[in-house]
């Protein structure tokens, strides 16, 4: 076994390969950049090595930096987590030059396996079955609308290299076809260097099947069952579990032999993911995806119902060590089913949010497992992937492990800045979820529901209990709080605060434990701070809610939700209409950078047209039009960074 191991990486896949670094008495190796120094994954290894400013490019993707910082630091191996250099064949032949192991499969392997044109290619002469489509290596536009053509409507566009659905798009028309091409090609450059792309049939309704495949350099090569992977936004994974509620016995082993030979195929060692599309009514028809050639995101699930530490048997056959056990001792036992917490606005088309970290409070008990690699006082940006935790539920059913993921989410309290926590808790009590009646647009199906903001007369009140003692605690406010009420003594009979929280706009009066809410009833309601938290009742009902200020803004959470707080206090409630914003104003919807302006000053443009492109974290979101009219105004120029909100363009409305 090695002595040290260097972890490319960061987050929480860093954090998580540490500790079984030095689980097993190893020396461990953190890498950062300059906007992570200090961070989580640094203050948990042995040693750490600064590879340079925030940007990826010239940090966490610089090869020669990363070789030449385990040189420096006597590492033997390399552990590269996956994304950044997980899967570049380059890399792992730079390590291997450099007399240092490369924790992962072959570059021979790497290189059938993450090209995904050549990836279908080896997988036919296999006898292994995949997605029609036309995967030629080169293709130009031309090319690809003649194929979209032969392969028939909706298709897939995909880049060849990469994943995490980044430079993919369905199109379901030809006149869609050729932004969608411009617009992935861009993307997939931005993202892996390669704007390459191919075409292939969109199967309606599919389920998402992955098998976890585990192989020595012995000869010895298992399947570890599969993960359901259905639940996704954008074609990137939410929620995974392990095993799949759909397969049978039969199947799953069925579909286990065929991962074992598209591994075998490629002499692949390590572990490595083969990704399926099935039919959801036809669970026997299945096709080869793609093989990813790392550790998985979701490889929790697996570890749980096997029993085995992933990244442990990663090190041990990247130092030589032979597998001590054949597929037939493999055993799974219960469920686990997992869920991703991103820095995320579903509201808002699942857009990246940004800012500190107030307030992060993570969920524990019997049958929960968290991955994180976050903590109060960290800043989330725009440079890197927006996924903040994974929480995983386990039980010995799937119901229990349901439930005990609900728990811990509901448990979960992060904020400063947006996450999807409050839509995960929805997704997994959804009827056809609770059944298991799973397909990649499930959420797309059900999406109104699920991203439906729920901010409660409950939550209005409490928020404005905290603004009025947030107010009367400043210095510059004279009085103290009343011991039963906390209103500020000598405040008028009634207290008007005028509140935006979240999505929705109100207006609050209070005196005494009496509060009125747009110019309701009234409620008792009081609010008290026990440590950083406020107990709050409501009527009859007392419930526990996160706190955190930042400046003017507060931020609440309660049940896995959080909600962004500003306020006015104020008698006067005229002015409504100077807050709103005109709907020819259009506002930047992420913070990022502006990659594309596609129009000028004078403009004649169209409802729906592409004005401004803005890409953050390796995502592109088109700013279109929302009328006919003519271009007034133009904040946005190519590379401007932004942020949320930020003024990007103005539309006057076509006059008849």
């Amino acid at each position: 076994m090695f002595r040290t191991v260097l972890v490319a990486n960061r987050g929480e896949i860093a954090v998580r390969v540490l500790r079984t670094v030095r689980e097993l008495g190893l020396r461990s190796v953190a890498v950062y950049s300059d906007a992570d120094r200090g961070s989580r994954h640094v203050r948990a290894a042995d040693a750490a090595v600064n590879l340079g400013p925030a940007s990826a490019a010239l940090s966490y993707l610089n090869a020669e930096r990363v070789i030449a910082a385990a040189l420096e630091t006597g590492a033997e191996a390399i552990h590269p987590g996956y994304g950044f250099l997980a899967e570049n064949a380059a890399f792992a032949q730079a390590c291997a030059a450099a007399g240092l192991a490369f924790v992962g499969p072959p570059v021979h392997a790497i290189e059938a396996m993450g090209d995904k044109i050549r990836a279908k290619q080896t997988m036919v002469a296999a006898g292994v079955p995949v997605v029609p489509g036309r995967s030629e290596a080169g293709m130009t536009d031309a090319d690809l609308v003649l194929a979209a053509e032969e392969v028939g409507y909706p298709v897939l566009v995909k880049p060849s290299a990469g994943g995490g659905g980044k430079g993919m798009r369905l199109v379901h028309s030809p006149r869609d076809l050729p932004e969608a091409l411009v617009s992935a090609r861009r993307e997939a450059l931005s993202s892996f260097g390669d704007d390459t792309l191919f075409v292939e049939r969109f199967v309606v309704r599919p389920r998402h099947i992955e098998l976890q495949v585990l192989a020595d350099a012995h000869g010895q090569l298992v399947h570890l069952g599969e993960r359901e992977c259905s639940l996704q936004r954008r074609h990137q994974k939410v929620i995974e579990e392990a095993p799949s509620p759909m397969l049978s016995p039969a199947q799953r082993e069925t579909m286990g032999e065929a991962a074992v030979a598209a591994a075998r195929a490629v002499g692949y060692t390590g572990v490595g993911t083969v990704e399926c599309i099935v039919s959801g009514d036809a669970p026997d028809a299945c096709f080869f995806l793609e093989m990813n050639t790392r550790l998985q995101v979701e490889h929790p699930v697996t570890e749980l119902v096997t029993g085995l530490d992933l990244v442990e048997w990663q090190l041990r056959v990247a130092a030589g060590e032979p597998l001590p056990f054949s597929q037939q001792d493999v055993r799974l036992t219960g469920h686990a089913v997992e869920a991703r917490i991103y820095a995320e606005d579903p509201a808002r088309g699942f857009l990246p949010t940004g800012g500190q970290l107030l307030v992060v409070d993570e969920a524990g008990g019997p049958g929960v497992r968290v991955d994180s690699g976050i903590e109060a006082g960290m800043v989330v940006g725009s440079s890197y992937d927006p996924m903040l935790a994974k929480v995983i539920g386990y039980g010995p059913d799937r119901e229990t492990a349901l439930a005990r993921l609900d728990r811990a989410l509901s448990d979960t309290a992060i904020l400063g800045v947006g996450t999807n926590s409050a839509f995960l808790r929805r997704l997994i009590a959804q009827r056809d979820v609770v059944a298991g009646n799973l397909h990649t647009g499930l959420i797309e199906d059900h999406l109104d529901e699920l991203v439906a903001t729920d901010v409660t007369d409950e939550v209005v009140v409490v928020a404005a209990l905290a603004c009025a003692r947030a107010e009367a605690a400043r210095p510059d406010v004279a009085g103290a709080w009343a011991q039963r009420s906390g209103w500020r003594i000598g405040a008028p009979a009634w207290e008007t605060w005028r509140l935006q929280v979240a999505d929705r706009a109100a207006v609050v009066t209070l005196r005494g434990d009496q509060v009125c809410v747009d110019g309701g009833d009234p409620v008792t309601a009081s609010v008290q701070l026990v440590g950083a938290n406020l107990v709050a009742t409501y009527g009859e009902t007392t419930r526990l809610y996160a706190l955190a200020q930042d400046g003017a803004t507060l931020w609440l959470g309660c049940g896995g939700a959080s909600w962004k707080v500003t306020s006015t206090l104020s008698a006067d409630l005229r002015g409504g209409a100077a807050n709103q914003v005109h709907e020819g104003r259009l506002l930047s919807p992420m913070p990022g950078v502006v990659v594309a302006v596609l129009v000028s000053i004078g403009d004649a443009v169209t409802a729906g047209q592409s004005l401004v492109v803005v890409e953050a974290m390796k995502m592109e979101h088109a700013v279109t039009a929302p009328h006919d009219g003519v271009v007034t105004g133009l904040a946005a120029r190519a590379g401007l960074t932004v942020a949320m909100d930020e003024l990007l363009v103005e539309v006057s409305a076509a006059t008849t």
